[in-house]
């Protein structure tokens, strides 16, 4: 640099000149495929949802075990697991604007459950990013990073020892 740099003044002249410092906050654009469609990927414990969000009338599908594509109140049966997957839209406010579609492996319901609520809040602020406040606020980006602990040798499961006997 062919400026001596010796006061913060000056250094905070010759950065405000750059195009590195902007008063104007960055602005998020949405992010679809050719078919209008956002993706992301979710997950909780172990298991991992792929989930398609797209502009429609509120459909709701997701990739059984056999390949088929089923509604979700069929493939999570319980009302608590139906409520965990409404979470997203009723937060945002868009309850019924959105189709999903989404395939889950691994883990049981209950995680299958949390990560396709996890991926759908990740789709939702890539399709409309005026969502992401709110998504956001409600602790709905962020992946639930809790596993189940290992077990460990010695021992009867992770922590649980085998029974004393005294004699």
């Amino acid at each position: 640099m062919a400026e001596d740099i010796k006061t913060l003044d000056d250094l905070k002249s010759v950065v405000s000149g750059s195009a590195a410092v902007t008063d104007t906050p960055m602005r998020r654009e949405a992010q679809r495929d050719s078919q209008g469609r956002s993706y992301a990927t979710g997950k909780r414990k172990d298991a991992v949802a792929r989930v398609w969000v797209k502009a429609g009338s509120g459909k709701f599908l997701i990739r059984n075990n056999k390949g088929e594509y089923v509604d979700y109140t069929q493939y999570f049966a319980r009302p608590v697991l139906q409520m965990i997957l409404r979470q997203p839209f009723d937060v945002a406010g868009v309850a019924g604007q959105y189709d999903v579609m989404a395939t889950v492996s691994g883990g049981g319901l209950s995680g299958q459950a949390g990560a396709v609520k996890h991926g759908i809040s990740q789709a939702l602020q890539l399709h409309e990013p005026s969502l992401r406040a709110a998504l956001k606020a409600a602790g709905f980006l962020t992946r639930d990073s809790r596993v189940v602990e290992r077990k460990k040798y010695g021992k009867a499961k992770a922590r649980r020892s085998f029974q004393f006997s005294k004699r």
